[in-house]
């Protein structure tokens, strides 16, 4: 399988080293830019770039700039860095299109694994159809959901959620990245509303309902029993 290149948008070339050693350590091809447009000249010229890592803050186009510019002709997956840990920013961010936020001093092995869980929940590696975690077996191809062998009927949308924990199993999600990926914001309602939606959803798993972990203030995360 051919490696997949990453575009890594920042204009500190010691970030843009960090991040590219440790992707290629992670058999990614990496191509870097210093500012917004050198990062849209890349993108134009590269056609099969699979994930944008792409700061916020940059001199000529900021990466807002640039990610709005990208989202008008591709659908290619963005995670945005952030210096801010601001929620309105985070919003406003998703509403461009960004797919993941991360907000600076960041550890890069969890940049890492959230751009594998972004990769397989867009296709781009092998084996995506197939997910499991702690006994539960999911095909989404044949939209199946097995919990120790046993079918279990889920909903659309439940099956939608459980798909996006699986995907980033041992990732602590946001209601509103939760809201954003599973609704793709055609939900306006309060972002709570994910508690009754999980509630669910753990009722139908049993036993295994307690691999969602609530995580207090923030969100949910699934994780595998040790």
């Amino acid at each position: 399988m051919d490696r997949l290149k990453i575009l890594v948008v920042d204009d500190e070339s010691r970030m843009r080293k960090l991040v590219r050693d440790f992707l290629v350590k992670n058999n990614y091809d990496v191509l870097e830019a210093g500012d917004g447009e050198e990062a849209l000249d890349i993108f134009y010229k590269q056609k099969d770039i699979a994930l944008i890592v792409l700061d916020v803050m940059m001199p000529k186009l900021d990466g807002k700039q640039v990610c709005r510019e990208i989202r008008g002709v591709s659908k290619v997956p963005i995670i945005m860095l952030t210096a801010r840990a601001d929620e309105q920013d985070e919003l406003q961010g998703f509403q461009l299109g960004v797919d993941e936020y991360i907000a600076k001093p960041f550890s890069p092995k969890i940049l890492v694994a959230r751009i594998e869980a972004i990769l397989r929940r867009t296709n781009r590696t092998e084996n995506d159809s197939m997910l499991s975690c702690g006994g539960i077996l999911m095909d989404k191809a044949a939209h199946q959901v097995l919990i120790d062998g046993a079918p279990v009927e889920l909903s659309y949308k439940e099956f939608e959620l459980l798909a996006y924990f699986m995907e980033n199993k041992g990732i602590a999600l946001s209601r509103e990245k939760i809201l954003n990926h599973v609704w793709n914001y055609d939900y306006f309602g309060d972002a709570r509303t994910i508690d009754t939606h999980v509630k669910k959803l753990r009722n139908k798993m049993g036993e295994k309902g307690d691999l969602i972990k609530t995580i207090w203030g923030m969100g949910y995360k699934l994780e595998e029993d040790k």
